[in-house]
C-alpha cells in the first residue's frame, strides 16, 4: 500500500494522509496520537519516521498500527551546525531491523556553521535505538537529490540507497561501518532525453524502474554482491499514454506497481496487465501527490 498526504490549497495548515491499499481501497489514515503537527519524512517494515512541522528538528518513530512512537532526543549538533539550505536534513532515512527491532533514522545534508558557507562537508547523523543516542560522521559528497530522489529510500542488506539526481549510480550508506559508497545501475539502462529512473523496493530486494514515452521496464538486483541485474518485467504505457509525463512509481511487489500522478493513484496489476484508478483527488491540491507519497507495509514492529 501506500501513503499519501492531501495537502487542501484552500487551507495552508489543513493536511490529511491517506492510505490506498489494493484489497481495501482507500481509506483516512490518522498520526493524531502524536499531538503534533507531522510530516512524513520516510517509512519502512511498517514504522513511520516523521518530523513535527512547528517544530525544527523534533523527530518521531511511529507505528500507526499500534499507535506506538518514540521521541526521539535532539541532536546536539543542532546548536552549533545546520544543514544547508533550509536548516533541514536533504536525506532522511529509516531503517528498521525486524529481525531485531531495532531501528536507525539517518539525517544527511551539507553542513555549515553559523555565519558561514557551506564547506562541502557532508554531514550524517545515525539515530541508534538501542543505544538511543545519535553518533555523528562526516564524508565529502558532491550529490545531489531531487524531492523524488529523497523520498525513494530503500533499506536492505543493513545499508539505505538513494538515487542521486544524475541518476548515474546509487547512492548507498552501509550503516554496519558508517562508510558511504556508489553502486552501479543495469548497464543496459538507457538515457536518452524523457527517460526516467526510480528506485523501489521489490519484495525485499533493490529495484529500478525506467519510464519511457512508451515503456515501463522493471530491473531487481538478484545479486546485491555482485551488482547483477535483472529485467523482470517491460509494461506498455499505450494505454495511459497521456499520463505517461506526469506519472511517478511509489510502492511494487511481484504482483502490481503503484504509481502517482498529480492528482490520481493508479495500480497496475502485472498478471493482468490491467491498469486501474484508486484514487483521485476532488478538490484543488496545492501538491502533486507523488510529492508526498511513500511506500508502505502495516506491521506489528514495536518501535520501543
Amino acid at each position: 500500500m501506500i501513503l499519501v498526504e492531501i495537502s487542501d490549497s484552500s487551507s495552508v495548515s489543513k493536511s490529511s494522509l491517506i492510505c490506498v491499499d489494493n484489497l481495501r481501497g482507500v481509506s483516512e489514515f490518522s498520526l493524531d496520537f502524536l499531538n503534533d503537527r507531522v510530516k512524513v519524512r520516510a517509512s519502512c517494515n511498517g514504522l513511520l519516521c516523521c518530523s513535527s512541522i512547528p517544530d525544527k528538528g523534533v523527530f518521531y518513530v511511529c507505528n500507526p498500527v499500534t499507535r506506538e512512537f518514540r521521541l526521539l532526543p535532539k541532536s546536539r549538533e543542532r546548536p552549533v551546525t545546520r544543514f544547508y539550505p533550509d536548516g533541514e536534513a536533504t536525506l532522511v532515512g529509516l531503517a528498521c531491523d525486524s529481525m531485531y527491532q531495532k531501528f536507525n533514522v539517518v539525517l544527511a545534508g551539507c553542513h555549515r556553521t553559523f555565519g558561514h558557507r557551506p564547506d562541502g562537508s557532508f554531514i550524517c547523523l545515525v539515530f541508534d535505538s538501542e543505544m538511543n543516542k545519535w553518533r555523528k560522521f562526516i564524508s565529502f559528497q558532491d550529490d545531489h537529490f531531487t524531492h523524488m530522489n529523497k523520498n525513494q529510500v530503500v533499506y536492505v542488506n543493513n545499508a539505505l540507497h538513494w538515487l542521486t539526481a544524475s541518476a548515474t549510480y546509487i547512492l548507498v550508506l552501509d550503516l554496519s561501518c558508517d562508510v558511504w559508497r556508489k553502486m552501479p545501475l543495469p548497464y543496459e539502462l538507457s538515457y536518452r532525453v524523457g527517460n526516467r529512473i526510480y528506485l523501489l523496493d521489490f519484495d525485499g530486494s533493490l529495484s529500478v524502474i525506467q519510464i519511457s514515452e512508451a515503456w515501463m521496464n522493471i530491473w531487481v538486483l538478484k545479486d546485491y554482491w555482485k551488482d547483477e541485474w535483472c529485467l523482470v518485467d517491460k509494461v506498455s504505457l499505450r494505454c495511459i499514454r497521456g499520463m505517461v509525463p506526469g506519472i511517478f512509481p511509489i510502492s511494487q511487489t511481484g504482483e502490481y506497481v503503484f504509481l502517482a500522478t498529480h492528482k490520481q493513484v493508479l495500480v497496475y496489476h502485472r498478471r493482468t496487465q490491467v491498469w486501474k484508478e484508486m484514487y483521485s483527488v476532488k478538490y484543488s491540491s496545492t501538491l502533486p501527490l507523488w510529492f508526498s507519497a511513500h511506500a508502505y507495509r502495516s506491521t506489528m514492529f514495536s518501535c520501543n
